[in-house]
C-alpha cells in the first residue's frame, strides 16, 4: 500500500498572504476543541517533538480508530492548509528530522527563519481566491 506524508524537512511554512492577523493568535478554547486548537496545544507544549504526520494522525486518524498505515494510504492536508498558518498568524518550522515548532508572525524567531537562506520557504495556502 502506497504511503503518503505531510512532513517537510528543513522548511519554514510562512503565514498565508491573506492571513487576517499580523501576530500569532491562540485559537479559541472551545468544547469540543477545534483542530486548530488541538494542533496549537500539541505544538506549543512540545516544540520539535512531533512531525506533521504525528500531529495529523493524533488529531484526525487515531480518534477514529484508523491505524496509521491505512490513514496515510491517502494523502492528508499538510500544515500549509492548517488554520494556524492561514488564519491565526503562526509559522511552522520543520527541522532536519522533520520535527516541527510554531513561531508567531510578529516574533524575532519568525523573522530570522523567514530570512534564513539555508532553509526552504513555502507559504501557507490562501483562504480566498
Amino acid at each position: 500500500m502506497k504511503q503518503y506524508t505531510a512532513n517537510y524537512i528543513d522548511t519554514f511554512i510562512e503565514t498565508a498572504p491573506d492571513c487576517p492577523v499580523k501576530s500569532g493568535v491562540v485559537p479559541p478554547d472551545k468544547t469540543p476543541k477545534t483542530i486548530a486548537r488541538q494542533e496549537y496545544d500539541m505544538l506549543s507544549e512540545n516544540p520539535y517533538r512531533y512531525t506533521s504526520d504525528d500531529i495529523i494522525y493524533a488529531i484526525k486518524g487515531a480518534p477514529k480508530g484508523t491505524d496509521r498505515e491505512t490513514f496515510f494510504s491517502r494523502g492528508q492536508p499538510c500544515f500549509r492548509a492548517s488554520a494556524l498558518t492561514r488564519r491565526y498568524g503562526w509559522g511552522v518550522h520543520s527541522d532536519f528530522e522533520g520535527k516541527i515548532a510554531l513561531y508567531a508572525a510578529d516574533s524575532d524567531e519568525y523573522k530570522n527563519l523567514s530570512e534564513d537562506k539555508n532553509t526552504k520557504h513555502v507559504r501557507a495556502m490562501r483562504t480566498g481566491k
